[in-house]
């Protein structure tokens, strides 16, 4: 796919996670996706594998949140098999709190298909809202 392929279906994707709907991020997703949360927080780290990350990751963090997560993104850079999308998300965890954070993901595609991500944002609001 060319980058302006794999732009539009972060497009797509971020559209749809904007309205609650994670379904074609989940499927986007390689069998062999190597996502990265970059900092400290009891999230960061290097998930290797679909089901790593739904079963260690996208699972747990869904059972802290009230409603479906949502994310909305403003910017989408794109070049060669890569994708940057600076987004915002507007959630709440089940605590009460709200969790607003700001997200830069930066996205290897090929073939349609999610292979690496890596994740920056504010870790700080990370462990304010759900604990260290």
């Amino acid at each position: 796919m060319s980058a302006e392929e794999n732009k539009q279906l972060m497009r797509h994707i971020f559209s749809e996670l904007s309205k609650g709907n994670s379904m074609p991020f989940v499927e986007s997703l390689a069998d062999g996706v190597r996502w990265t949360i970059i900092g400290t927080t009891r999230w960061s780290g290097t998930y290797d594998g679909k089901q790593a990350v739904m079963t260690d990751l996208l699972g747990p963090l869904g059972t802290l949140f009230e409603g479906r997560i949502s994310l909305t993104a403003h910017r989408f850079i794109a070049e060669g098999d890569h994708v940057v999308v600076e987004a915002v998300g507007s959630n709440t965890t089940k605590a009460g709190k709200a969790y607003n954070n700001t997200y830069c993901y930066v996205f290897r595609i090929a073939d349609g298909k999610v292979e690496e991500l890596t994740e920056y944002m504010d870790t700080e609001l990370v462990t304010a809202a759900m604990g260290a």
